[in-house]
């Protein structure tokens, strides 16, 4: 289980990972093979907020921002995963997220979110 990541300028501002705080509880109550593997996913552009954007906007916005921490890159081979994410609009994040995870060898990506709002389009 990987919850997505926040950039540093963002996690300052905030304080915590909403994902990362969903997914520690969600792991809580999940059988026991469930392990949140935190630190493994990482951001690595503090892109601009995607709010006021569309949908391809907002996939142009995140292309490359995520990375797999290159300790843990031969681990995804293979794997089945599971994407923890607070709050889909378009799903650009998750799609992001999903797309590089794949392209490090995941079998395959699920995710879950705690909420979903109408897309802006």
């Amino acid at each position: 289980m990987f919850a997505v990541p926040l950039s540093a300028a963002r996690l300052r501002e905030r304080g915590y990972n909403q994902a990362l705080q969903l997914a520690r509880a969600l792991q809580r109550q999940a059988p026991g093979n469930a392990v949140l593997h935190s630190g493994w996913l990482l951001r690595l552009a503090d892109t601009p907020a995607q709010a006021q954007l569309s949908r391809a906007a907002r996939l142009r916005n995140l292309r490359h921002a995520f990375a797999v921490e290159p300790r843990h890159a031969a681990a995804i081979c293979g794997r089945q995963v599971l994407l923890v994410d607070d709050v889909m609009t378009t799903g650009a994040t998750l799609a992001a997220v999903a797309n590089m995870l794949l392209a490090h060898g995941a079998s395959a990506v699920d995710a879950m979110v705690f909420a979903r709002t109408p897309s802006p389009e």
